[in-house]
């Protein structure tokens, strides 16, 4: 090939005699060889595999956990892979939509494994097996390269008690290490049956450390003398006395589903050969140390006195009971009790120090919080030197807040109850008031002498109105117009009132955050929500500078709106709050904060800190009914100070991102169509149905005035009644909601079922949302109670003209 180059090269310079010719002739033709030669070359290199199957293998070595059950998934929801602990779990190897979950359990991983795919992870809090018997938590998460699997990671929820782990514990280094220090411990179940011991018992007891005591009965392992001294069963009299000091594991009220729940006991036997049981007073003080690091070692609370009933130590465990960490011990115990139970503390404990070697508890209340009783478990010690009696406390902390939460819950929740069922009845007794002025106010003009009283009693009754608003509100019965918003907006609109209500002496401050989520609730209760606290937290600044004696005092209010995702949520760990995006407004004042003994009463209807005859006490549970009824939270705290004290207070409202699409602003009403709505005059006949009498003749006269024909019912059965003999054809029925006997949603199902649509109008006190959820009929309006003679005649007259 390259011979026959050059024989055309120079053929080419013969025939042209130019050397520039050639060369370019033979440069373009070696450059066509190389193309050649290149293209063959890429034609014959192998092609490599752009994909490979991946390997399961590997995957399942990376996700093996001992804590988690982890699976994945593909877009056909098949099981790929599982870790063993998922199989062990389980019992199966299904995909996890599988498992044998309770019905809303497997309702919750359905509905987030659609959000997983959509949103890339999800999490359900709580799944419960069919049995009950188990409980896990779920976290998926979408992966892969093209983003085709779900990763579902289980975790079971098991209740800690107090004495878990402690078995591995004493059988463990922790246990060798007390044996070497002349300290023997033995995990005894209720039925005296040992559960655990270190190896120095074992030896001790049975003559080999690898023997072991599990299962016998720790009684048969020790022996008393005439003396009342305790030696090892094997050794006799002729081994070292011991000391023994029964720790009960209980908590105290517990609750137990059976005998073999009951918590085990710790036993602690102290050689006196260490220097402890020896009787010396300087032994016993130099052994004390030694039993300090002990106890200090264990999960439970425990204390020493001397035989005094002075406090010689006591553990964080302890102090964080007694609600003391950081402060430090009071010389005895009886100054960790309230007044009336010190006589009996102190009584006790000298007992205990002075008396025969023996154990109990007794109930008492603490100062630090005095509502609730502890149970405080005493033995008699002997043998360490000043130390006599040995307290112990179980570390409730986390067990009382949710009992606290709970009662408050509870406490709200009847409360509610009764404030919705007062302000129901009452709004019908202020129907009527209001009717009946409205039906005067037709027959006097102005200028009248009985024109002024009668508007004097309808805006009392008005006032009443609103009175009975806020009862609803606290209750979470009021009737609320929730829109699409955002936030800044309603705080933009009170802010010039809220200016003019803080004054000159306050300063008012207005944060935003960006990007904040919109959220769905009714505006003119946001309002009312802000006003409220704002003004409170005026009152508490004013008060908070007459109490110091300030004259020039400065006072600020501060506004601000934050924005919290689900993972900060998390992070919080409020354990009522489910983990979603808030929008957050923050009322936060510089009036002193209010004290701890109020922080859980302030959102309690009628509870107020004013003087009398200047607060009602329902503004902060009004606030809270509403915020609760938007399907927010709301949090109360003190702002601490640069010293620690409480420099003002803080009230955090935490509202749901709306994640819906936003709605389309409503057209403005043209007010001619609503004037020629309320002044229909076509007609109709209406069955009106109401158990209360004056409320059934306002409303009678009213609408018979508006050119209505009436048929009045007492109750829903007689109103039944007048549709079913089929006499005469309705146009509208006007019910109450709330009735003996036959109620008005009974009446209305029964009705459509020969009338399927005939229109209903209810009348109720109660929350239009509240009833809508639970009345699920078609062409059914709503009417609040009370109302006056124009807004009924106006209603009926708009259902009627949507009919026609």
């Amino acid at each position: 090939m390259f011979a026959a180059c050059l024989v055309s090269i120079s053929l080419v310079w013969l025939i042209g005699q130019e050397t520039v010719v050639a060369v370019a002739y033979g440069g373009a033709l070696v450059a066509v060889l190389l193309t050649l030669l290149l293209v063959a070359r890429l034609r014959s290199a192998p092609v490599e595999q752009e994909w490979t199957l991946p390997d399961w293998s590997v995957t399942a070595a990376a996700i093996e956990n001992r804590r988690r059950g982890i699976a994945i998934t593909d877009r056909a929801n098949r099981l790929t892979c599982a870790n063993e602990t998922f199989e062990a779990w389980f019992d199966k190897a299904v995909s996890p939509l599988e498992l044998p979950f309770a019905e809303d359990g497997r309702a919750a991983m359905m509905a987030a494994a659609r959000e997983a795919w959509r949103d890339g992870s999800a999490l359900v809090e709580l799944l419960a097996s069919e049995e009950g018997d188990r409980r896990f938590s779920l976290a998926i998460d979408r992966a892969g390269r093209a983003e085709d699997y779900l990763v579902w990671r289980f975790a079971e929820i098991v209740q800690e008690r107090s004495y878990d782990g402690l078995s591995e514990r004493v059988m463990g280094p922790f246990g060798d290490v007390m044996s070497r220090a002349g300290l023997e411990l033995a995990l005894v179940a209720p039925d005296g049956i040992v559960q655990a011991a270190t190896s120095g018992l074992a030896e001790r007891a049975t003559g080999s450390s690898d023997n072991s005591l599990v299962g016998m009965e720790f009684v048969q392992l020790l022996r008393s003398d005439d003396r009342d001294r305790i030696f090892f069963a094997r050794e006799g009299q002729q081994g070292s006395p011991q000391t023994l000091v029964h720790v009960p594991l209980d908590l105290p009220n517990a609750p137990r589903v059976s005998e073999a729940d009951q918590a085990p006991s710790l036993m602690l036997l102290v050689d006196s050969t260490v220097g402890i049981g020896g009787g010396g007073e300087g032994s016993g003080k130099a052994a004390i140390p030694q039993l300090e690091a002990l106890l200090s070692a264990l999960p439970l609370g425990l204390a020493l006195t001397d035989r005094d009933g002075r406090f010689l130590f006591a553990n964080k465990a302890f102090l964080r009971a007694v609600e003391k960490e950081g402060e430090g011990l009071p010389q005895f115990p009886s100054d960790l009790v309230v007044r009336e139970d010190k006589a009996a503390m102190s009584d006790t404990v000298r007992r205990f120090a002075k008396g025969a070697t023996s154990s109990g508890d007794m109930a008492v209340r603490l100062a630090s919080n005095s509502e609730e009783p502890v149970s405080i478990g005493l033995a008699g010690v002997r043998g360490l030197g000043d130390a006599a009696v040995l307290l112990s406390i179980t570390d409730s902390t986390e067990e009382k807040r949710l009992r606290r939460q709970v009662a408050q819950a509870t406490k709200m929740q009847a409360v509610g109850q009764l404030a919705g069922g007062v302000a129901h009845d009452f709004n019908n007794v202020l129907t009527a008031i209001i009717g009946y002025c409205d039906l005067m106010l037709l027959r006097h003009t102005p200028g009248d002498s009985d024109y002024d009283d009668i508007q004097q009693i309808r805006a009392n009754s008005n006032r009443a109105a609103s009175l009975t608003r806020q009862l609803l509100a606290f209750s979470r019965q009021q009737t609320l117009r929730p829109v699409v918003l955002q936030l800044p907006d309603v705080v933009s609109e009170v802010s010039q009132l809220l200016k003019r209500l803080m004054g000159e002496k306050i300063e008012f401050v207005v944060r935003h955050d960006r990007e904040l989520g919109p959220v769905r609730a009714d505006p003119q209760q946001l309002e009312q929500v802000i006003v409220n606290l704002a003004v409170n937290a005026r009152d508490a600044m004013q008060a908070h500078a007459a109490k110091t004696g300030k004259q020039d005092w400065k006072g600020r209010l501060t506004l601000a709106t934050r924005r919290v995702s689900a993972r900060d949520v998390r992070k919080m760990g409020v354990d009522i709050m489910p983990a979603d995006d808030y929008t957050v407004l923050i009322v936060q004042d510089t009036g002193g904060g209010i004290p701890s003994e109020h922080l859980n009463k302030i959102f309690e209807p009628f509870f107020t800190t004013k003087e009398q005859g200047k607060g009602t006490g329902l503004g902060l549970s009004t606030v809270y009914g509403i915020v609760k009824q938007s399907n927010g939270f709301i949090f109360a705290d003190n702002v601490r100070g640069a010293d620690g004290s409480a420099a003002g207070a803080r009230f955090t409202v935490y509202l749901p991102v709306h994640k819906g699409a936003m709605p389309i602003p409503a057209k403005p009403v043209d007010e001619s169509e609503d004037q020629r709505a309320s002044d229909w005059s076509a007609g109709g006949k209406l069955l009106l149905v109401e158990d209360e009498d004056m409320v059934r003749a306002v409303a009678e006269r009213a609408l018979v005035r508006a050119g209505y024909t009436v048929v009045t019912a007492s109750d829903g059965e007689e109103g039944l009644a007048a549709i079913a003999n089929g006499k005469e054809d309705f146009d509208l029925i006007v019910s109450d909601v709330v009735m003996p006997a036959m109620d008005g949603p009974a009446m209305a199902r029964a009705i459509r079922r020969v009338k399927p649509k005939l229109p209903i109008l209810f009348m109720s006190g109660y929350a239009e949302e509240t009833l809508r959820n639970e009345i699920d009929i078609e062409n059914m309006h709503f009417i609040p109670k009370p109302f006056s003679v124009q807004q009924i005649n106006a209603k009926v007259a708009e259902v009627l003209r949507e009919q026609k």
